[in-house]
């Protein structure tokens, strides 16, 4: 199944989250595939940031809000009538859960609870797609890849609080979203949990690509920790992609997909960080090092996570067609144009378009 151009325009689309990194990227795609597409979210952080690269507000209905402010969503919803809502809005981080648990949990349960209390408000609603994370599981920290059916867990708030929101969204699903409301149609709603996204555009503090871009542009040797954590790495068109097949399903084909999703990468591509670091620096160029920094007594974090995507394979026909060595190409590629002043959707464009042939989908 591809992504369908026919099926997206005049879609009217609801983002949260679209002034960060993911939501950019799937508010691009969207708008360039004839989507009408209204973003909700706080404003972006930063002095660099991918909403103002894209230059997204040129493209988009752009709405500053808080997902935990529930008259103010809802107002937003009901005047823009979407056929699809892609909830992405987060405190996305697991080192600043351990500072501010209440903050996390708040936004990540509560705050996509409030999403969905909106949805259930807004009959034009078809389709909802949630964003978790791969970190939602109860990690073993063995060598097999969790399925969509392995218990929630999470070490650490953030983990737990994602793990939480699954949990939440099964039962509203369950209860509010699983039978007709006034002769209509019930949403179908689904959960994703993808992998460690990488990519162009991404500024986040404390979070393994963007330290290094931030040192390597500062002529300054890049600090690792957790050298030998093994994560799932790839390029953030992936899992959007996956994310836009699901929704199309949701809308054609109803309850039948309203369940929950891995978007993971090749096997081949769970590698450690130390890996990741030694291509990115090799690509980089210009003598630029890196050191070790592992502190024994950080606060923890996973050390082992893979994600099972054979169900998405298997019935989605979605497949990482994007390997490791490419995604970094590609992330490093973006940085560099960036660093030149190039134009960032031009160029954020070209990498949608080339994923896209790859792979069969509508191509901008």
């Amino acid at each position: 199944m591809a992504v369908d151009r026919s099926f997206w325009r005049g879609k009217r689309v609801l983002i949260t989250g679209h002034t960060g990194f993911k939501g950019g990227w799937l508010a691009l795609w969207l708008t360039q595939l004839g989507a009408d597409v209204v973003g909700y979210a706080l404003p972006p952080v930063g002095a660099a940031h991918l909403f103002g690269a894209l230059r997204l507000q040129e493209l988009l209905r752009h709405e500053e809000g808080d997902i935990r402010d529930q008259a103010h969503l809802l107002a937003v919803m009901q005047s823009h009538r979407p056929d699809v809502v892609f909830h992405l809005a987060a405190q996305a981080l697991v080192r600043p859960s351990y500072d501010d648990p209440v903050e996390t949990y708040d936004v990540n349960v509560m705050g996509s609870l409030k999403v969905l209390e909106c949805v259930r408000r807004c009959p034009s609603v078809r389709a909802v797609v949630m964003v978790t994370t791969d970190k939602c599981y109860d990690n073993k920290e063995w060598c097999w890849a969790y399925r969509e059916i392995d218990p929630m867990g999470g070490h650490d708030p953030y983990s737990s609080s994602k793990g939480a929101m699954e949990l939440m969204v099964a039962s509203y699903r369950r209860s509010y979203f699983s039978v007709n409301v006034a002769g209509k149609p019930a949403p179908a709603v689904a959960t994703v949990r993808a992998g460690n996204v990488i990519g162009g555009g991404d500024w986040s503090e404390d979070r393994l690509v963007p330290d290094l871009v931030r040192a390597f542009s500062a002529n300054a040797p890049a600090v690792i920790r957790n050298r030998h954590a093994v994560r799932p790495w790839q390029h953030v068109l992936q899992p959007l992609r996956g994310y836009l097949q699901l929704a199309q399903q949701l809308v054609s084909s109803g309850h039948d997909h309203a369940e929950a999703w891995n978007f993971g990468p090749q096997e081949d591509d769970c590698q450690p960080v130390r890996a990741l670091v030694q291509q990115m620096t090799a690509l980089w160029g210009d003598g630029r090092t890196w050191v070790d920094q592992t502190d024994p007594d950080a606060p923890h974090e996973a050390h082992f996570l893979k994600l099972d995507s054979a169900k998405a394979r298997g019935r989605l026909g979605w497949r990482s067609s994007c390997d490791l060595p490419e995604a970094l190409r590609l992330t490093v590629s973006w940085y560099r144009a960036h660093s030149l002043g190039q134009d960032m959707r031009a160029i954020s464009l070209d990498q949608i378009a080339q994923q896209a042939h790859e792979d069969g989908d509508a191509v901008p």
